[in-house]
C-alpha cells in the first residue's frame, strides 16, 4: 500500500481537503485558518488514490529560524511511515535553521528521532470567555489602540520576545487581526493580537515585559477578554508563563499541554530577558 504514496508540493487547491483532514481529527481549523498558514510558508502532500492522505508544512522565519506544523496523516492511512517521510521533506527545505515545532505525546517519539529535544512546554487554554477584573498597570502605562505605524515595533518585539523572526508573520496578521498596544510614556512595549479562528477567536501573540504577578499581560489578554464575554476564547501560552491558575478563572480552562521541541537548538537566538511571550501564534507557525 505504501508503494502507492506520492508526494508533491502542497499547493492551494489542497486547501478543503486539508480542512476536511482536521475536521475527520476534530481540530478546531477553519479553511480560511489553513489558508492563513498555507499563505505564509510551504510544504508537502501525501497522495494516495487521488486523496489527500496527509500533510506537512513549514515557514523560513528569518535566516536563522524556522518552524514546522500541521503534520497530519489521515486515521485510515496512519503506521506507513507517512508522518515521518512529510516531516523530513519540511526539515529539509529548512535543513541549516534552528527549527521548532509542538509535538503531541504521540507524536514526540518520531521528531525526537529526527533530532528534536523539548525545549518547554505550551497550555492550550480555551472557553467561554468571562468578564475580567480591570487591571491595575504601572504608573505611566496604559492601554492603546494599535496603528499601522505601529508594525515595524510590533515586528521587533515579538522577534526579541520569540527568538524567531516575525516579520512575515505579523504582517500577515496586522491584515486581519485586532490589535492592543501596552504604552509607557509613549513608547509600545507590549501587545496582543486577536482573530477569528476556529469555532472562535484566538488571542497571540501576546508580548510585555515580565513582572511578578504578570500585570501587564493580563491587561492585554483581559482587554480581549473584556470585549468578547461569553465568546469561545483559544489561548496558548508557556507552561512557564504562571497565567494558567487565572485564564481558568477567567473561563478559559486548560485543555491540553504540548511540548516545544527544536532542532538545531543551539542556534536558536536567545530570547530578549526584557519582554515575554504570553501568547503564541499558534501551534504551527510557533
Amino acid at each position: 500500500m505504501s508503494d502507492n504514496i506520492e508526494y508533491r508540493r502542497f499547493n492551494a487547491a489542497d486547501i478543503e481537503a486539508a480542512h476536511e483532514l482536521t475536521v475527520e481529527l476534530k481540530w478546531p481549523h477553519r479553511a480560511e485558518d489553513w489558508q492563513f498558514v498555507a499563505e505564509l510558508g510551504m510544504g508537502f502532500a501525501a497522495v494516495r488514490g487521488g486523496q489527500l492522505a496527509g500533510t506537512a508544512l513549514c515557514w523560513q522565519h528569518d535566516e536563522r529560524t524556522a518552524s514546522i506544523g500541521m503534520v497530519i496523516v489521515s486515521p485510515a492511512m496512519q503506521g506507513l511511515g507517512i508522518g515521518r517521510r512529510l516531516t523530513e521533506l519540511a526539515l529539509a527545505q529548512v535543513e541549516n535553521s534552528a527549527t521548532v515545532l509542538h509535538a503531541t505525546p504521540a507524536g514526540r517519539p518520531l521528531y525526537e528521532k529526527l533530532g528534536f529535544v523539548p525545549i518547554g512546554m505550551l497550555d492550550q487554554h480555551q472557553g467561554q470567555a468571562l468578564q475580567p477584573p480591570l487591571a491595575q498597570l504601572p504608573a505611566r502605562e496604559r492601554l492603546r489602540p494599535l496603528g499601522v505605524n505601529d508594525l515595524p515595533r510590533l515586528i521587533e518585539l515579538a522577534t526579541r520576545a520569540s527568538g524567531l523572526g516575525r516579520a512575515n508573520v505579523i504582517a500577515k496578521l496586522f491584515e486581519c487581526a485586532d490589535g492592543i498596544g501596552l504604552d509607557r510614556d509613549g513608547e509600545l512595549i507590549g501587545f496582543a493580537l486577536l482573530r477569528r479562528f476556529g469555532r472562535g477567536r484566538a488571542i497571540g501573540p501576546v508580548v510585555a515585559p515580565p513582572d511578578v504577578e504578570q500585570v501587564r499581560a493580563k491587561a492585554l489578554i483581559g482587554h480581549w477578554l473584556a470585549l468578547n464575554p461569553g465568546t469561545f476564547i483559544r489561548i496558548d501560552v508557556p507552561s512557564a508563563s504562571g497565567l494558567t491558575g487565572w485564564l481558568e478563572s477567567q473561563g478559559l480552562q486548560r485543555v491540553d499541554t504540548v511540548v516545544r521541541m527544536a532542532r538545531h537548538a543551539e542556534r536558536l537566538p536567545p530570547q530578549d530577558g526584557g519582554f515575554a511571550q504570553y501568547g503564541i501564534v499558534n501551534q504551527a507557525i510557533g
